[in-house]
């Protein structure tokens, strides 16, 4: 067995031997559904008398949202969306896939219940966005067939490690994502749309400590490769799950988007840095023992990360020409 096969097979041993832990958490880390929000509790009853009148007071909320923040919560909701090349990604994970697809292993419950959950995101988003009347759904609809057509590579291939270190960044850049565009809805008047991301702001922050608390698992296990890991994820960097997005009219979707993102502050660079020094923090990094001198030098890069991309921040500029935006009628943002 070569150098890369042990270490892969020492990783499937780990996460395979955390199937006890990862089935008591669980039922900690997901909601019971009865207990769960479900996104008609948050649209218009269309089965009420007053269906119409909902609709107007739903449009007369919405009306004063500006065509940048609509722009960045279509291309959230596409994002979400997405949905099945997720659950594709985890399934593709060295010991956590579900082998039958109804398999009773803690692993594979995690995965559909954490996609069950996901799941209701895309789908309020995507209904709001509808009722709104401001959106070209069609466009919006295209892009969501191309993404998921497109998919997407985390670049962590079947690696369970990498992966966790990819899900407990991502979780939390979208926590982010959706607290700042409810923040920004509530300025603007709309107290609905504050709400439903505020929601979906806390099933990721659910999410982002659930996959932390597997990653510590995996720390406390195998602290040597699970560094290595994390400093080799770090200098891959942190693929976005919409970068492949395409409306099939503008091939820089994805970086028009980003750039609309960075310039309101709803995603920036700098949240990028400071989610770096949360997980090295979270994770104790710093304090880690007993480590080879590769790892060490691991541990020393990621402990000086954050600070090199927050010095990158203050000198990057998304200052630009407007650009079209085909999902809001091609008007320029």
């Amino acid at each position: 067995m070569t150098k890369q096969e042990k270490s892969i097979h020492s990783r499937f041993e780990v996460i395979k031997g955390m199937e006890d832990f990862v089935g008591e958490n669980i039922y900690t880390l997901l909601k019971p559904v009865n207990e769960s929000w479900q996104p008609s509790d948050f649209l218009p009853d269309m089965t009420a008398e007053n269906w119409r009148e909902q609709i107007n007071e739903f449009r007369q909320r919405a009306e004063a949202l500006p065509d940048d923040l609509l722009v960045v919560l279509i291309g959230d909701m596409v994002t979400e969306e997405a949905l099945p090349t997720y659950q594709t990604f985890l399934n593709r994970l060295d010991g956590v896939k579900d082998e039958t697809g109804a398999s009773n292993s803690p692993w594979a419950q995690w995965s559909r219940g954490w996609t069950s959950e996901e799941n209701r995101h895309g789908d309020l988003l995507n209904k709001y966005l509808y009722l709104t009347g401001k959106v070209d759904m069609r466009a919006v609809e295209t892009t969501i067939h191309h993404l998921i057509r497109n998919g997407f590579d985390t670049q962590t291939g079947s690696d369970p490690y990498l992966g966790f270190v990819y899900t407990s960044f991502q979780e939390r850049a979208t926590k982010v994502s959706h607290t700042n565009v409810a923040k920004l809805a509530k300025k603007a008047g709309d107290d609905r749309l504050q709400k439903i991301c505020g929601l979906i702001a806390g099933d990721e922050a659910r999410h982002e400590k659930a996959y932390r608390l597997f990653m510590q698992k995996v720390f406390d296990t195998d602290p040597e490769e699970a560094v290595l890991s994390f400093e080799k994820m770090m200098k891959i960097k942190i693929t976005m799950p919409a970068h492949l997005m395409d409306d099939g009219k503008n091939k820089n979707l994805f970086t028009n988007f980003s750039n609309v993102a960075q310039r309101i502050e709803v995603y920036t660079t700098k949240d990028y840095a400071e989610i770096i020094s949360d997980l090295v923090s979270g994770w104790n990094i710093g304090n880690l023992k007993g480590l080879s001198d590769i790892a060490a030098k691991a541990q020393d890069y990621l402990c000086n990360l954050s600070e090199r991309y927050l010095k990158v921040a203050k000198r990057l500029s998304f200052a630009g020409p407007a650009e079209k935006f085909s999902w809001i009628f091609d008007r320029e943002v």
